[in-house]
């Protein structure tokens, strides 16, 4: 069995990222991921301007409290006032630029007023209160790299610098179906022996919050010929198949063995629980990667593989998620033989608590965690340790 790591390493180096591209307007960008870089043609501010309603005023001509000064001009945001003639101060509002002259804004909360005066209680410094012209972005400057995915504060960027359509890569189609004749869809009464597709709604999921093309072919019959049939059209139709269930040895587990036949399997198995029965392998020009069946199995082997494959296919640079120390509270004697990752629920002492049952098929601790703690081969944990969690908000986004 490959670790988990050799198992990531791997998908990463097959992933072949998309090369068609397509513009899309700002505002449907959402999740796209920029086959270009971006450059500013403006100055972000345009000019100094203030951060603060108040009063803007020469440092010079407050030398102590209570210094009266006429007050000369208003200059609202969208405004431009005339240069602060000396011994004067002008009213000025947040985003509104600094007028010629003025060297400071004071907050209005450090000012009275009286008649055409304003009373200066505090004393300005150089400077306070002005945002620079540039000081959040230069003309020339690139503002996103190409690679880059682009979420709702790149969106805001990207339109702070007056960009309203961008070039980005086309969306990467990925197909799913799922195997189990027991499986029925939610609504359907179930008869004996069938439990509701939960993993056809988990992927569908998944796949959508990456901003994917899904293609939902449902559930397919376990024989080989239905497998065979839904697999070929599959990869003719997407980038990537991604299924879950038939991929262990069982005499009903059709979908390796339909992948061999149609194309080439790659890997199987990674030393991990929950997961083990993972397929990578080729049909055509698509890839396919084959999940578990339990479905705790299916939502961890996708979140920790799938995710940054398919991330680095639609073009993006950074796929890979971030783990963070922290301390456990709880103790986890049972050595495995396999890495584990256990579902983890942060407490408001700052430390890890476990979901109390972590089988594979309690899917119900997935939606109960915060996170996924890694325990390596053959570790212990004690309460107080320090150890690896991965955040769900790693790993949905």
């Amino acid at each position: 069995m490959l670790s988990a790591d050799q198992l990531l390493d791997a998908l990463l180096e097959r992933a072949r990222g998309v090369t068609a591209r397509e513009s899309v307007s700002v505002t449907d960008a959402l999740g796209r991921v920029l086959a270009a870089p971006q450059i500013s043609a403006i100055t972000v501010p345009p000019a100094d301007n203030s951060a603060m309603d108040g009063y803007a005023v020469r440092v010079a001509d407050v030398t102590v409290a209570g210094v009266r000064l006429p007050v000369s001009q208003r200059i609202l945001a969208g405004a431009v006032g005339t240069p602060l003639q000396p011994g004067t101060a002008a009213r000025i509002f947040t985003g509104a630029p600094v007028p010629p002259g003025a060297d400071a804004v004071l907050m209005q909360e450090y000012c009275g007023t009286e008649g055409d005066e304003v009373v200066v209680h505090a004393l300005p410094r150089p400077g306070e209160n002005i945002r620079r012209a540039g000081e959040d972005i230069q003309a020339g400057a690139q503002v996103l790299a190409a690679g880059t995915r682009i979420g709702a504060a790149e969106m805001g960027l990207l339109a702070s610098v007056g960009l309203a359509e961008l070039p980005v890569y086309r969306k990467l189609k990925v197909a799913c179906f799922f195997t189990g004749d027991e499986l029925v869809s939610p609504g359907t009464p179930l008869q004996p022996g069938q439990i509701y597709n939960s993993n056809r709604y988990t992927l569908t999921g998944l796949v959508n919050g990456l901003g994917c093309e899904l293609l939902d072919l449902g559930i397919v019959p376990d024989t080989l010929e239905a497998t065979e049939a839904a697999l070929a059209q599959a990869a003719r139709e997407a980038d990537v198949v991604v299924t879950s269930g038939g991929v262990s040895v069982g005499e009903a587990d059709y979908v390796k063995a339909a992948v061999e036949k149609l194309g080439r399997v790659e890997m199987w198995k990674v030393a991990m629980k929950p997961g083990k029965p993972l397929v990578y392998g080729r049909v055509g020009e698509a890839d396919f990667i084959g999940l578990p069946g339990n479905p705790v199995s299916a939502f961890v082997t996708f979140c920790l593989f799938v995710r940054p494959f398919l991330l680095k296919r639609m073009g993006a640079t950074d796929v890979l998620y971030r783990a963070f120390a922290m301390q456990a509270n709880f103790a986890w004697k049972k050595p495995g033989a396999r890495r584990e990752f256990l579902r983890a629920r942060l407490q408001p002492n700052g430390k890890l608590a476990l979901f109390s049952n972590q089988s594979s098929g309690v899917l119900t601790s997935c939606a109960w965690a915060d996170g996924l703690v890694d325990v390596e081969i053959g570790q212990t944990v004690q309460p107080g340790d320090w150890v690896r969690f991965i955040p769900f908000s790693e790993l949905l986004a």
